[in-house]
């Protein structure tokens, strides 16, 4: 067959198949009279085997290395294209997510999207400080969508910065809550951590709903953190794990002060210093446990725990007894 016919039946151009020729992939097994390659099956055959390892993204001299060596093993470089196409395809990924972002802000101009794309290399730079000025950046200069502040903020290990950056996404409103909300179900504790921290600084309901769910996390911190929100949002959820804190100690001033505000929401008073009491009287709670329940106690409203510390002023241990007795004058004076 000469060129023409088999670049019809191949689909290989004319171009490509001289080219291969030029490289030694594909030499024509003869030449016609008027010096015209002319193709043999078995050269057809070798094409469509230069075909498709193209496909598979190898290069041609990668192509050549294959025809030469048949002990060649092709595992390390299918390996090797396997990373190369994921770096690849990751980079592709970074582009279509920049361009959605970009598309997301509305931009009216190109130099809104030249400062919507100066803005997304600021929270992608590896300074702090560069990534926390991107963070704080002007609102009306260059909006940039919540979802893509929920996922630095999910990301920066910095303080200053996670800080700037739960800032920027609670003044963007409500929009950032779903990305926060994927934060909440990753496997990674620290993010977890992440998401709740700014969960709490958003008002909407959809936020105080995902704290509630971080009650049950299965890290502590994240739990404790998420109780703290709910209770400074009044929600009394949060409730049997400010208690907790209390007797475990990590934050247990705030988590009092909290249950103290969280009493006087009407039936609650009552149920919250049956559950001081009951951690007061547990067996094996130390001095140092009743200590910090007795002063939770003194957070409830009004002369709502004075009988209870005034029993306490007689207990047995007497940095509790001393505590109790101090709380219970104070109380009553301030009653008086």
């Amino acid at each position: 067959m000469l060129i023409g016919e088999v670049a019809r039946r191949s689909g290989v151009s004319a171009r490509m198949l001289r080219h291969y020729d030029s490289l030694g992939l594909v030499r024509p097994t003869g030449r016609t009279v008027g010096g015209y390659r002319e193709y043999t099956p078995q050269d057809v055959r070798r094409i469509f085997y230069v075909e498709g390892l193209r496909s598979l993204g190898l290069s041609l001299r990668e192509i050549a290395r294959t025809l030469e060596d048949p002990g060649f093993t092709p595992s390390a470089l299918v390996r090797d294209l396997i990373r190369r196409t994921g770096e690849r395809l990751e980079r592709e990924r970074e582009l279509l997510d920049r361009l959605r972002t970009v598309d997301a802000a509305g931009p009216a101009a190109w130099p809104d999207v030249a400062r919507v794309v100066e803005l997304l290399h600021g929270l992608a730079s590896p300074s702090a400080a560069r990534r926390q000025q991107a963070a704080l950046a002007p609102a009306e200069a260059a909006p940039v969508p919540a979802d893509v502040l929920a996922r630095a903020v999910l990301t920066e290990s910095d303080p200053n910065v996670a800080g700037a950056l739960r800032w920027a996404l609670a003044r963007a409103g409500g929009e950032g809550v779903a990305g926060l909300a994927a934060g909440l179900g990753s496997g990674d504790a620290e993010v977890r951590r992440r998401a709740v921290l700014a969960l709490a600084e958003l008002p909407e309901e959809e936020a105080t709903e995902l704290l509630a769910g971080a009650l049950e996390d299965e890290d502590a911190a994240i739990r404790r953190q998420a109780a703290l929100a709910l209770g400074a949002r009044g929600v009394t959820a949060a409730v049997p794990t400010l208690v907790g804190m209390v007797v475990e100690g990590p934050n247990d001033v705030e988590a009092a002060e909290l249950l103290g505000a969280l009493a006087r929401e009407g039936e609650w008073g009552g149920r919250i210093l049956g559950a001081l009491v009951a951690e007061l009287d547990a067996p094996g709670a130390g001095s140092a446990v009743r200590i910090r329940l007795t002063q939770a106690l003194a957070e409830l409203p009004g002369t709502m725990a004075l009988d209870t510390l005034r029993r306490l002023a007689g207990d047995d241990e007497r940095p509790v007894a001393l505590v109790a007795g101090a709380l219970a004058q104070m109380i009553a004076a301030g009653d008086g």
